[in-house]
């Protein structure tokens, strides 16, 4: 049990400095060349998967904190998860710089 609460805790924290340093890239410098970029999705239900993702990370990762990362599967399933949004968002961090 120690060993999921002691990975989950840095997952999380690795995902959070991630994030933070994503959008200080992104709101560094010159704004106006982030103005002609649009995602099109072709259709509205290619929509749906990371709305999954986001919401359930966001699900875990309020159900872990409040019973403070004593229950392993919740963690392991929140390391899981963080980890697939940490792909997700590099994917869409790398897509995003590369129109620019």
């Amino acid at each position: 049990m120690k060993v999921s609460k002691v990975v989950t805790k840095i997952v999380i924290r690795v995902f959070f400095i991630l994030l933070l340093a994503a959008a200080f890239l992104f709101l560094q410098g010159d704004q106006s060349k982030y103005q002609h970029i649009y995602f099109a999705f072709g259709h509205k239900w290619e929509m749906i998967f990371p709305a999954i993702i986001i919401l359930s990370f966001l699900f875990l990762f309020v159900i872990c904190a409040q019973k403070k990362y004593n229950e392993p599967e919740m963690n392991w399933l929140l390391v899981l998860n963080t980890l697939v949004l940490t792909a997700y968002g590099i994917a869409i961090f790398i897509r995003v710089s590369h129109m620019v």
